[in-house]
């Protein structure tokens, strides 16, 4: 096997070359930076890729630069990113790139009025790599699965063959039966030497990928799980083709082959969460706007809004940009960034955010300070988060640092030994070889896959969707559980909760008549109370709203009504029109101005109570009377509190965060499972007080919606709500794909049921190699008992990973 002349990897067949340039190369990466630096002897890869790197500091860069997130197919090495790092900014108006194998994701710093965001791809691409949006990633993902499925259908189909082969011709012999064929003549030779090209292909095709993660672990001193694999696949493989070549008939290519296919199975489930991983942005950077309109109905991209520009946001559209409101006065939606159910009435002055949507009536912008959203902030705090994170490494893998070398010694000393002593090589050998069969890390590689596959299988029966395999390889001892409240503990809807009034029916008919002309959650609830069986008409475009109001004021007719109202006007916290020959006023108490409505005292009380509870007061009045209050709000689910009850076990903290306001909070923090409630939290406080919680120890995170993904994916188990945003359900390590809370404890209880199995496989494989191992130096072994040794081994594993039930 021939290693990159750079980075030292295995090379492909043939291996990347170019006449200019000496030296053979793992990838057109490594290639290039050896053209770039010149020569290789006087250079380490480590100060090759020093070299690459760029010195500029993207927070240097001017402010006007912008950033985009590109998916790179190719990288191949740590080499790779520094090429493509300073590939990038060799082109005019790329200040810097950050590159990171481990996600697949190139960032870059360019500036817009130098070069357009369409053109980067085509700036990077080359050379082996293929830059794309990251909105067209989800192919790569399925292309993939598919290369992952070709090397494990085609080693099962060698393995296959290989193994009948065995079972008819071979196995009966170490049985003492009488083979179908004579083993020592030229049948025999004729059957080993496809045995032989069988293993080969298993072995260098199917298993190249662990036998390059054992080369790398030993470049990098670690043993880790490939090694252990390699060395007995290796061994046996090695040991039987000069058995083979010697004559003899004890030949173990069947161990290889198992070896090779049941870990690459195992490892199958490795390679999806590299691809995840890399998917996480794709959810926001879908949402991102694109382009801006200005005030005369021209529009440009996004990239082009410089600070103090004014732009024009319509009803149903997402804010571009974080900036000020320079005119009109709307209801903005802020649920997706900031997690508040609510919509918030924004004036003049007031601040607003970047991928917010503006529900009824249009606004004029000014652009902030930095021309900046909101959602690209949060689109870079999940880089952030996903780039530096290490992973969580595999126990099996720091079993192996010690595990590896040991098997290692004892075999090579066992056979200087027999030789030394006066034995045969041949005797020496397979003594030697018996040792790394016995300790054949089969019941290892078994231990965690199988395992984890049965938690996944039941989760999957209780609605839970396993989207990392690692939940189940750490111990479920959280010291706390963090969970957002909109959608999470809550609905997630807002609808009618109450209606305070002599006639609640009449009041819900009439506020009902003129909400129509609305279009925020708030209006959407009433209605829906009012008429369910026309709620459906409420789901009108833009299109519908602009026949339906003229400047604010809109026109009877537009939906059937239970009253009869005449024009509406919106007002700037409610709605004011004619309905069935009475002058009608819905919205906030402001609106029913000081001694210009008869204002009963119970409704105001009821007005009172109902917005310290955290629901919205919508008051409605008639002929100069104030005749009811409705109550608006986003009902806690069902099973919210015994579900909770159940989660603060084991002296577990219990902790709630909301964008919501503290009173629209203040029921959960009553709760006397909550520790502590956490209201009007941002995104980015979110993903910090995850942080906070995990400095005193592990922290589980639950949350269903896009302003929950930078705390789910720091958290240490993210469990997200498959009714949320898909950006969330991304982030997250489990899904509950019903979107209730009833299933989270069982999840617990099945992480930790499958963690204790993980940890029994082990510990009985450590068991047996600490008996076997001394066996085979011994010599009370030979290479068959070995391989039926640690097929038994195997076995008992498999029994108790798939057998024993996790509920």
């Amino acid at each position: 096997m021939t290693t990159c002349s750079l980075c030292e990897l295995p090379t492909p067949d043939p291996p990347i070359t170019d006449e200019a340039v000496d030296g053979e190369f793992c990838c057109h990466g490594c290639l290039e930076v050896a053209r770039s630096v010149g020569s290789l002897e006087a250079t380490s890869p480590d100060d090759a890729r020093e070299e690459l790197r760029s010195d500029t500091d993207p927070d240097d860069l001017p402010d006007e630069y912008d950033e985009q997130y590109l998916h790179v197919d190719g990288m191949h090495c740590a080499t790779c990113e520094a090429f493509l790092e300073s590939t990038a900014v060799e082109n005019d108006g790329v200040g810097a790139a950050t590159a990171s194998y481990a996600t697949d994701t190139l960032k870059l710093h360019y500036d817009p009025d130098a070069v357009d965001s369409d053109r980067l791809p085509a700036l990077v691409s080359g050379y082996g790599y293929d830059a794309t949006e990251r909105s067209l990633e989800e192919d790569s993902a399925v292309a993939g699965d598919v290369a992952v499925a070709k090397f494990l259908i085609g080693g099962g189909f060698f393995g296959m063959m290989t193994m009948m082969w065995y079972v008819l011709f071979i196995y009966p012999k170490y049985f003492g039966f009488e083979p179908l064929i004579d083993l020592s003549g030229f049948d025999g030779l004729y059957l080993f030497t496809q045995l032989w090209l069988l293993a080969s292909l298993v072995l260098f095709y199917t298993g190249y990928p662990i036998l390059r993660g054992a080369y790398v672990s030993l470049k990098a001193g670690e043993p880790n799980m490939d090694l252990l694999v390699a060395v007995a696949a290796l061994g046996s493989y090695g040991y039987s083709t000069l058995a083979m070549g010697l004559g003899r008939t004890d030949l173990y290519f069947d161990v290889t082959v198992a070896i090779i296919l049941v870990v690459t199975f195992g490892n199958y489930y490795e390679s999806r969460i590299k691809r995840r991983a890399s998917d996480l942005l794709s959810e926001l950077t879908a949402i991102q706007v694109d382009e801006a309109r200005r005030p005369d109905g021209t529009t440009v991209p996004v990239a082009e809004v410089q600070p103090g520009d004014e732009l024009l946001v319509r009803p149903g559209d997402r804010i571009p940009v974080d900036g000020t409101v320079a005119e009109g006065v709307a209801a903005v939606d802020e649920a997706l960034v900031t997690g508040e159910s609510i919509p918030r009435t924004k004036r003049p002055g007031d601040f607003v955010r970047g991928g917010t949507v503006v529900t009824d009536q249009p606004l004029t912008i000014e652009a902030g300070e930095d021309a900046d959203s909101t959602l690209d902030r949060l689109v870079e705090l999940l880089w952030e988060i996903q780039s530096s994170s290490p992973g969580v490494q595999r126990f099996a893998d720091k079993l192996a640092t010690i595990f590896v070398p040991l098997v290692l010694t004892i075999g090579a000393v066992a056979t200087v030994g027999l030789i030394a002593t006066g034995a045969s090589p041949a005797a020496a050998l397979l003594t030697g070889l018996t040792v790394i069969i016995v300790s054949c890390p089969c019941a290892l590689g078994l231990a965690t896959p199988l395992a984890v596959a049965r938690g996944i299988q039941t989760a999957a029966n209780h609605g839970l969707v396993v989207a990392s395999d690692t939940v189940f390889e750490r111990p479920i001892d959280l010291d706390a559980i963090a969970l957002d409240k909109t959608g999470t503990l809550t609905t997630g809807e807002m609808e009618v909760t109450e209606t305070v009034a002599d006639d609640p029916e009449a009041v819900l008919s009439a506020a009902a008549a003129l909400e129509r002309a609305a279009a925020h959650p708030v209006a959407d609830a009433i209605v829906a109370a009012a008429a369910p069986e026309t709620a459906a008409a409420n789901e009108h475009n833009e299109a519908d709203r602009s026949a339906m109001t003229d400047g604010g004021v809109a026109t009877a007719g537009w939906a059937d009504s239970a009253a009869s109202m005449g024009t509406v006007d919106t007002l700037e916290r409610g709605v004011r029109g004619e309905v069935d020959g009475a002058d009608t006023l819905v919205g906030h108490r402001s609106l029913f101005g000081e001694g210009e409505w008869n204002d009963p005292e119970e409704y105001l009380t009821a007005a009172d109570r109902i917005a310290a509870d955290g629901a919205v007061a919508v008051v409605v009045g008639w002929s100069e009377t104030i005749q009811g209050v409705i109550a608006v709000g986003d009902e806690p689910k069902a099973d919210w509190e015994g579900v909770v009850s159940e989660l603060a076990a084991d002296d577990r903290e219990i902790v709630v965060l909301s964008g919501d306001n503290e009173a629209a909070t203040q029921a959960f923090g009553e709760h006397p499972a909550v520790d502590q409630v956490f209201a009007g939290v941002p995104p980015e406080a979110k993903a910090a007080t995850v942080r906070e919680l995990r400095s005193k120890g592990r922290v589980a995170m639950i949350g269903d919606g896009s302003n929950d993904a930078p705390a789910l994916a720091t958290a240490d188990l993210g469990i997200a709500l498959a009714t949320g945003t898909k950006l969330a359900t991304e982030a997250g390590d489990v899904i509950v794909a019903d979107g209730t809370l009833e299933a989270v404890p069982s999840l617990l209880t099945i992480i930790e049921k499958t963690n204790s199995r993980i940890t029994q496989n082990l510990g009985w494989a450590l068991c047996y190699n600490a008996v076997a191992i001394p066996l085979a130096v011994a010599g009370l072994l030979n290479p068959l008992l070995a391989a039926v040794a640690m097929g038994t081994s195997s076995l008992l594993v498999v029994v108790n990973s798939t057998l024993r039930s996790l509920d």
